[in-house]
């Protein structure tokens, strides 16, 4: 099996915080790396390193592959629309910047998400139609041809948890983007969802998140983006519990299931010879929200799942071929290895801060 594995955020983005590096173990991950070679890019979102995964390249509508991954997917009207990811958030100022907390910290209901889109549909049901996916995940299916589908936003896992100098970019092409959402603030403002969680207090839903621009791909991977149908179709199955790279996955007619408990159980359902694409955003949160305990005992269970038992199968040619991913706060990296590197055993592990301090520092 040649595995190709993606994990954002593998490492803190702390290079100097000795202390908390220090309560990281991943003897394995440790042990895998040392023995890979090393490639390294510009730092880029996890969504883009997706895409370079899928062989797509330019401009990705992001919303449209993310529907696909829906297990209760909106029902557009018409055909070809265009979508956005309209994501609930949280905006707070700190300090003249603003902090945006995402959906997997507000504990939103599906009835709060039902009522609040119903009432945004509407007030802009010129603009287009809100749909609720699950209580976390909303879109908007655009009206026709409008500006509102060209514009350049980062994706959710690039904001949430930080702070920002402004919500969105000021570009000719954000303007009419800058003026739907704050309408749609002003509108928050006064929904009685708000208001409950507000004497609750819960933090409200304040503001949406508007991203991903983008028709609808073709479903049955003939027409989705060619350039990128050949690389995407090497692979014979998708494992992942996230929504786009699931919706990547059926976009191209690539079988795709939630990942197994561990590599033992990866090895006993996928195909001997076969390309295997696994994506493990187990870490993502925890750096987003600086949660280091939260993180420490991710990285412990993926390396006792994952990380050991790959350089093992490596070692053993169990596994032919890996690559593994990684969007960090210091690049985009990747480490590949097959099983004479994993026996090259004078290449010796060392600590994950020596690591974050060699990508920071622009070294391998």
């Amino acid at each position: 099996m040649q595995l190709t594995l993606v994990v954002p955020e593998l490492v803190w983005p702390e290079p100097d915080d000795r202390e908390t590096f220090d309560a990281f173990a991943c003897p394995g991950l440790n042990t895998l790396i040392a023995r890979s070679r090393l490639q390294r890019r510009a730092p880029q979102s996890f969504e883009a390193t997706l895409g370079d995964t899928f062989g797509l390249g330019g401009s990705v509508p992001w919303a449209a592959f993310r529907i696909l991954g829906e297990s209760s997917a909106p029902t557009a009207a018409g055909a070809d629309p265009c979508w956005l990811c309209a994501d609930p958030v949280h905006l707070r100022l700190h300090q003249e910047k603003l902090i945006l907390a995402d959906a997997s910290s507000l504990d939103i209901s599906l009835d709060e998400a039902q009522e609040i889109t119903a009432e945004l549909n509407r007030q802009f049901a010129d603009v287009g139609t809100f749909h609720v996916a699950t209580a976390e995940r909303w879109y908007l299916q655009l009206a026709g041809e409008t500006d509102l589908g060209r514009f350049d936003v980062p994706p959710l896992s690039i904001v949430a948890g930080r702070k920002l100098d402004r919500q969105l970019p000021e570009t000719p092409e954000a303007r009419h983007l800058r003026q739907l959402l704050n309408e749609v603030q002003m509108v928050l403002y006064g929904q009685p969802a708000n208001e409950r969680r507000e004497v609750a207090g819960q933090a409200t839903i304040n503001s949406l998140w508007l991203w991903g621009a983008g028709v609808r791909p073709a479903a049955n991977g003939t027409s989705a983006t060619s350039s990128a149908t050949s690389s995407a179709g090497n692979f014979a199955g998708v494992w992942s519990e996230d929504v786009l790279t699931c919706g990547l996955g059926r976009a191209y007619g690539i079988p795709t299931q939630p990942p197994p408990d561990d590599l033992a159980a990866l090895l006993s359902q996928a195909a001997a010879g076969s390309r295997q694409l696994l994506v493990l955003d187990t870490l993502q949160r925890p750096v987003q929200y600086e949660d280091a305990d939260a993180y420490a005992s991710e990285l412990a269970s993926l390396d006792r799942r994952w990380f050991a038992p790959l350089q093992k199968a490596l070692a053993s040619g169990k596994v032919k071929q890996l690559r593994l991913e990684a969007s960090t706060a210091y690049a985009a990296v990747a480490w590949e290895s097959s099983r004479s590197e994993q026996w090259q055993l004078w290449r010796r592990p060392r600590p994950l801060a020596a690591t974050a301090q060699a990508l920071a520092k622009g070294e391998g």
